[in-house]
């Protein structure tokens, strides 16, 4: 019975809550493996064998918000915070451009409104240093008015994961000063704005259910973003949630496939945390239908502080300098780098 679902979602991109919810429950690997194939061929319909680079420059571990499931949370008093300068950025594009990245992604813990100048001026800084590239901005919750600034200053995307709609879930995950309606204003504000804008959600954090995982795929199917970047949740030892398991491959990749055929043309990221759950996970997600991956330019010597969740992969494949096996490993399996930008 679950067949014809998967049909249906990749001739409509759209099911109901009910079948949503019995996709989600399907155990069946043939059944999985027929899912999988439907996303691959849409992947290679709309994109050909291409999977898009971006650079990941992880800007601070600096954060003012205390989410119960982050290494860097503000309580975590045995981070050691560091801090980019402008021209240390500005050195990590240098080296990906050399290297054939086109899109630059700068991240960062949320820190308060008084960082946003040096935002400004280093995304003005990049943008005139690199016109032909793209900026990606994943720094949190912001003012419209910041968004704006940033926007006007040469920033084409914003990368904010809600990382679940159910407001219940939203407080078991966050401190009661944080909001998923704030957040969702956020995204509203960057989709007004004119950013590509991505959300996503963290697959497998502690108290999620399936319903809740229906609410996230019935609020993407109607938001729209250009962009969606789910991970497994992976537990951090200076976390509340430090005793608690990782979230499913099996899942992550169910869900990857299900958000190819709802919205064909997304850019989809096959990410570190996939990788870092298992030697092939990078690959695995490719082949359920991700088209993006995001090898890390942050000078090697910072890389293990921007320790969100333990045993961060951040080496090899994953690393910027290390393209050349990533290359090999996306040949293994039918795919090649693409130097492009890759815009929605």
């Amino acid at each position: 019975m679950i067949i014809p679902l998967i049909d249906k979602l990749r001739q409509e991109h759209r099911l109901s809550t009910e079948e949503y919810k019995a996709l989600l429950l399907c155990q069946d690997a043939d059944t999985l493996k027929y899912l999988q194939e439907q996303a691959r061929e849409v992947s290679l319909e709309q994109f050909g064998n291409r999977v898009f680079i971006r650079g990941l420059i992880e800007i601070t571990n600096h954060c003012h918000n205390n989410c119960y499931y982050c290494g860097i949370r503000k309580g975590n008093q045995s981070v050691l915070r560091y801090e980019l300068t402008r021209e240390d950025i500005l050195e990590c594009c240098r080296e990906g451009y050399t290297l054939g990245f086109r899109t630059f992604v700068l991240q960062g813990g949320e820190t308060s409104s008084v960082k946003d100048d040096f935002i400004l001026e280093t995304v003005t800084a990049i943008h005139r240093e690199f016109p032909d590239c793209a900026i990606t901005l994943s720094l949190g919750e912001k003012s419209r008015k910041t968004y704006e600034h940033f926007f006007r200053a040469g920033a084409n995307r914003y990368l904010l994961r809600h990382e679940t709609h159910n407001e219940e879930h939203y407080h078991h995950l966050h401190p009661d000063k944080m909001s998923i309606r704030q957040r969702l204003q956020c995204l509203a504000w960057l989709k007004e704005i004119g950013y590509q804008t991505g959300t996503g959600i963290m697959v497998g954090s502690p108290g999620q259910n399936t319903d809740h995982l229906v609410e996230d795929l019935l609020f993407i199917e109607q938001f729209h973003p250009e962009m969606i970047g789910i991970g497994p949740f992976i537990p951090h030892h200076d976390t509340p949630f430090a005793a608690c398991p990782p979230g499913s491959m099996e899942m992550t990749l169910k869900l990857l496939s299900i958000f190819r055929l709802m919205h064909p043309k997304v850019l989809l990221p096959s990410t570190t945390a996939l990788a870092t759950l298992a030697p092939d996970g990078r690959e695995r997600g490719i082949l359920a239908g991700a088209n993006v991956v995001m090898p890390n330019l942050s000078p090697p010597e910072q890389r293990n502080k921007y320790s969100l969740y333990d045993n961060k992969a951040s080496l090899g494949a994953e690393a910027a300098e290390g393209l050349q096996q990533l290359e090999e490993k996306l040949t293994a399996i039918g795919y090649r780098i693409s130097k492009e930008r890759g815009d929605y």
